[in-house]
């Protein structure tokens, strides 16, 4: 079944996504709900998730999908609430932005990101990171990270965080 799963922009889930992220400039209300969760847990018991789990079935999500699998999509309808701008750049390079001579997310907060295992964890650093990046991210990236983070996921966004480069004496 992961392999059916793909966030992409012209994938199904990602247009089904992208359609209910610009449709929560609408539903305040929900768009309001969401953005006070700092948990997974009350992300997943919030009526504007719920309505959002029963649209996401309706668009062919998997019913019979693994407890891990609707926590991953909770952590990504509770994030995107948050997120005001679709950007192109990948989450990891929009946290290594300069904002003078520093990284908009410290190069300690991003090794911090790196070592997370959880989504409950995953979603709370995030959630924390957004207004650090102006609440800009490429939804579909992110929506990818999110649902497949791993070994792989971390590697790739270590690789793309523009690291400070560091002068020995």
């Amino acid at each position: 079944m992961q392999e059916k799963i793909s966030w992409t922009a012209e994938g199904h889930f990602g247009k089904v996504l992208y359609r209910w992220w610009q449709g929560l400039e609408e539903q305040r209300a929900s768009r309001a709900m969401l953005r006070r969760c700092s948990t997974l847990d009350e992300v997943s018991l919030t009526p504007a998730y719920q309505r959002f789990y029963r649209y996401m079935l309706a668009c062919n999500w998997p019913a019979d999908a693994a407890l891990w699998q609707n926590d991953k999509l909770a952590a990504i309808a509770g994030l995107l609430a948050h997120v005001k701008t679709d950007d192109a750049q990948r989450l990891s390079l929009k946290m290594s932005e300069l904002s003078g001579d520093k990284p908009l997310v410290s190069e300690l907060r991003f090794r911090d990101l790196l070592k997370i295992d959880t989504t409950d964890d995953l979603f709370i650093s995030l959630r924390r990171a957004l207004p650090l990046i102006g609440y800009q991210v490429s939804i579909h990236q992110m929506a990818s990270d999110i649902y497949w983070w791993n070994d792989d996921t971390k590697k790739q966004w270590a690789y793309s965080y523009r690291w400070p480069v560091k002068l020995s004496a």
